[in-house]
């Protein structure tokens, strides 16, 4: 301790050095969120300091909210900071796993922290050099209203005439003027429940899916159901069975690669999914956001049914930018002034700014060629990352034919919540699989983001925490 009092003192002064200290042990765990600070008395005697010495010190801790001072008590570590602590994630994943946490741990957290089960790639995978070129282009070549004004209502021109033709390459046919441009993919699934559910409604969901399906449906107090997921699609018998009991308003899922199995659509599944929907009066969500990572592309429900009961959604977080926030809703005819309506209501006419910059970023042929690479690059992460899991008794449901999840089960006995809290506490956030299963039927998976999961500490971590829960057993 003597060493850090004079790392202190030669970076500044003693006060310096107590401060220095303490930070220390509150990085280091010693000092977890909400334990209490040594008494003043005790902590001047170990520091070989004077006691005002210290209570200057706490008292600037103080200030800058890393302690708290309790009257009569003393003083206590505040919580939790960056990386989250384990004791912020600890009632949560008891019992009913919160479909958010994730999200918020991965967006909170530290460099340091490692995020096998986040849901993007990491940002030296982006094409920042592009976004840099469109940027630089936008000032040069655009008018000051770009930087200033709104966005028109249904979005920039140009940029739906490009998703329509990209939506063709698919075999949807939408016109410029059946696309509106949103915030993001998931400002466009807000946007429709808006437009189509009350409270009360029924929506089915895949089980598993994406957990912020459930998350949003849950916002607008929707009845969510879920319906098994098989490697071809949803299971076809119990989706029948599903709306002949609950008479849904909606069902929402992906068809291109699937959150979080990475599974395909089949078209006979697609066939006979449409013709149940065309039965039941449901109309299809359809999040084609991973469109860009297939090899193959895969059966689109929107192109089969002609965006007539299939709306199509999509944006382009997760392959060039989630800070160029930019999605889009592609819909018949007749709904999409409702639509806009509603997006004038809840977020007047959007910017101007994402969409030109993404335009820019689309149509330059630097796009395709970082898409090429992109795929490659995670078909050899996923080849290297299966083997690593397969060794430790770790087995993917299946294997994708592209993008970066797999959908993996644990070992008969491991519960995924134990393995991802004993992660945690190591600086790793994991991804239970009850956090994607409206029926809790996903507790022995854990969905993992290959792109995320190249430093060797996971797999070390994973072979502890499962020896340990095995020991305990």
């Amino acid at each position: 301790m003597g060493d850090l009092l004079m790392a202190g003192e030669k970076s500044g002064t003693r006060i310096e050095g107590v401060m220095a200290a303490i930070a220390d042990r509150i990085a280091a765990r010693s000092l977890a969120p909400g334990a209490r600070l040594p008494s003043v008395r005790s902590f001047a005697k170990t520091m070989q300091v004077s006691v005002s010495t210290v209570v200057e010190a706490y008292e600037r801790l103080a200030a800058e909210g890393v302690i708290r001072a309790r009257p009569g008590s003393g003083f206590y570590v505040c919580g939790p900071l960056a990386p989250l602590s384990l004791s912020d994630i600890g009632p949560r994943l008891e019992g009913d796993v919160d479909p958010l946490r994730i999200s918020r741990q991965s967006l909170e957290a530290g460099d340091d922290v490692l995020k096998p089960g986040c849901g993007w790639l990491p940002p030296s995978w982006m094409p920042e050099a592009a976004l840099r070129r469109a940027m630089r282009t936008l000032a040069r070549t655009a008018g000051g209203g770009v930087f200033a004004n709104y966005g028109t209502q249904l979005g920039l021109p140009p940029l739906r005439q490009l998703l329509a033709r990209r939506m063709g390459e698919h075999g949807i046919a939408a016109s410029p003027d059946q696309i509106v441009l949103m915030e993001s993919g998931t400002q466009a699934i807000d946007l429709i429940c808006r437009f189509l559910i009350e409270p009360g409604d029924t929506v089915l969901v895949d089980d598993p899916c994406y957990f912020n399906f459930l998350a949003l449906l849950r916002a607008h107090r929707a009845n969510i159901v879920g319906v098994p997921y098989t490697p071809s699609g949803p299971d076809i018998e119990l989706f029948g069975q599903a709306l002949e009991r609950h008479r849904p308003r909606l069902y929402i899922t992906n068809s291109a690669i699937h959150n979080p199995t990475g599974a395909t659509l089949s078209p006979v599944t697609a066939h006979r999914l449409l013709k149940l929907a065309d039965a039941s009066d449901l109309i299809i969500v359809e999040d084609d956001i991973f469109a860009d990572f297939e090899q193959m592309p895969a059966p689109r429900l929107a192109a089969y049914d002609g965006l007539d009961r299939v709306i199509h959604i999509g944006s382009f977080s997760k392959t060039l930018s989630a800070s160029v926030r930019c999605g889009f809703i592609a819909a018949r005819p007749d709904w999409i002034d409702g639509l806009v309506d509603l997006k004038v209501a809840t977020n007047f006419s959007g910017s101007q700014l994402a969409p030109e910059i993404l335009f820019s970023a689309l149509k330059d042929g630097g796009y395709r060629k970082h898409m090429e690479g992109l795929r490659a690059r995670l078909a050899k992460t996923m080849g290297e990352t299966i083997p690593r899991l397969e060794a430790l008794g770790i087995v993917p449901w299946l294997k994708p034919q592209a993008g970066m999840f797999l959908w993996c089960r644990l070992p008969e006995g491991i519960e995924a919540v134990a393995v991802a809290r004993a992660c945690f506490a190591e600086g790793i956030i994991l991804a239970p699989g009850n956090a994607f299963s409206q029926m809790d039927s996903a507790g022995s998976f854990l969905r993992f983001n290959v792109a995320q999961s190249t430093d060797t500490r996971i797999f070390a971590a994973l072979e502890t925490a499962m020896r340990n829960l095995r020991g305990r057993g």
